[in-house]
């Protein structure tokens, strides 16, 4: 599915709150409900560095959204994604809290060490008790339907969200992308010709 041809009509945005993602589109799909509109893909994170997700994930403005599954293998061909050790608790507008969203910083390079760049995922996951929260009826109708078959553990769904910080502010025309600050902060810099 490519992030640009979703269906939605004309003049219509995806800008979702905290909430919404969790509620209506997290809560949904770990617990195999269909929702609608189904915009957001799934999408297996780590083979992809976070400037190779136009056209693979929902893209809105500069932010990319997709469902993953909760892993801690984060590593790319050119990186990894790191936590940062904040995690704040998705509240409903009624102050109930329905999930928890992690922050994540991508480093160029192997894992641990690298390059810190500009790049931040929010990953947003459900409570623990939250996929069991769903109707006694939904419950029984669904393990009716597998019995006999493994459980398969739906909670491990997040979605994420991903955003270049900082990046793309048009100021004063002169601010390097955030590669080019990668790629500059390498060591050798004397190594590097510029052009005159």
């Amino acid at each position: 599915m490519s992030g640009s041809n979703v269906n939605l009509p004309p003049g219509f945005r995806f800008y979702p709150t905290e909430e919404e993602l969790v509620v209506h589109f997290l809560q949904r799909k770990a617990s195999l409900l269909p929702c609608h509109p189904d915009v957001i893909p799934d999408l297996d994170l780590y083979p992809y560095d976070p400037w190779e997700l136009d056209g693979k994930a929902l893209s809105e403005g500069k932010q990319w959204y997709f469902y993953s599954r909760r892993t801690q293998n984060r590593v790319t061909e050119n990186g990894h994604w790191k936590a940062i050790d904040i995690e704040e608790p998705v509240l409903t507008s009624a102050n109930i809290r329905v999930g928890m969203k992690k922050y994540l910083e991508f480093y160029v390079g192997e894992a641990p060490e690298g390059m810190k760049t500009s790049w931040i995922m929010e990953e947003y996951r459900l409570l623990s008790s939250d996929c069991s929260s769903s109707n006694s009826s939904s419950s029984r109708r669904r393990s009716s339907k597998t019995r006999g078959h493994p459980k398969i553990d739906h909670s491990k769904w997040v979605i994420c969200k991903v955003y270049e910080r900082n990046c793309g502010d048009e100021d004063d025309g002169a601010e390097l992308s955030c590669l080019d600050e990668v790629f500059l902060s390498i060591d050798d810099l004397e190594e590097i010709s510029l052009p005159n």
